[in-house]
């Protein structure tokens, strides 16, 4: 079974051409993966200083992303997790959509807990966590900030699901990123498919490193800087 997070940088206020890469890289990741993961807020970026910045690039869950991205899933017969700014109704979330092989939307997560930037725009995740049975084994989702969140964690290991997908816009803290996502799964017999973004969004570095990971492994990763397939796929 192999899975594969994407490690992709968009072009900030080029929403199309932004997504039109995400495909190709999402359509690269899933042929010959049976889970691919896509960052957090994966075609838009991240840093949205209010709620009328966001209001440009916000979508519906089974919006353009969702059209683009479903048919790569249906295709190769992948799972697909993919971070994105929601909008429903009045309310705004930072989200991630998981496609299941048939191309269908198969749930929504909504991030629980906030990081300061989020707070300029978003509505704190109402989804809550969720496990749930796939081909490739049981399957959560977390998005960024959620791995520090202890309740998040102590949820990991009472539900020990196999993979957990996470899109992630995890800042440069100028130390390791690798132990302490480790640190953070630790008990929860999960592998970590975690899928970041790179460089620079306006004032925020961020530091790329995408890894697929275990408690007491790194079965794969990424460099700090550039587009990239993490692939794992056990021997």
């Amino acid at each position: 079974m192999s899975v594969t997070a994407v490690q992709f940088k968009p072009r900030k206020g080029d929403l199309k051409g932004s997504l039109d890469r995400l495909v190709v890289l999402a359509d690269q990741a899933a042929d010959g993966s049976r889970l691919v993961v896509l960052p957090e807020m994966a075609a838009t970026g991240y840093v949205f200083r209010s709620r009328a910045a966001i209001d440009v690039v916000a979508e519906a869950a089974g919006g353009p992303t969702f059209e683009a991205l479903a048919p790569i899933a249906r295709r190769h017969r992948s799972w697909l997790v993919c971070g994105f700014p929601e909008r429903d109704a009045d309310k705004r979330f930072n989200s991630a959509m998981v496609i299941d092989p048939m191309g269908a939307l198969r749930t929504v997560y909504r991030k629980t807990l906030l990081f300061v930037a989020d707070e300029l725009w978003a509505d704190p995740g109402d989804s809550g966590y969720s496990v749930f049975d796939t081909d490739v084994g049981r399957l959560t989702v977390g998005i960024c900030m959620d791995l520090n969140d202890d309740r998040f964690t102590e949820w990991l290991r009472s539900q020990r699901p196999d993979l957990c997908a996470f899109p992630t816009n995890w800042v440069e803290e100028h130390e390791p990123v690798w132990p302490y996502w480790q640190e953070r799964i630790a008990g929860s017999s999960t592998t970590l498919v975690a899928a970041n973004t790179y460089g620079w969004d306006e004032s925020v570095l961020f530091s790329g490193r995408s890894a697929v990971l275990q408690h007491d492994r790194l079965l794969r990763g990424a460099f700090w800087a550039g587009d990239a397939l993490v692939r794992y796929r056990p021997a």
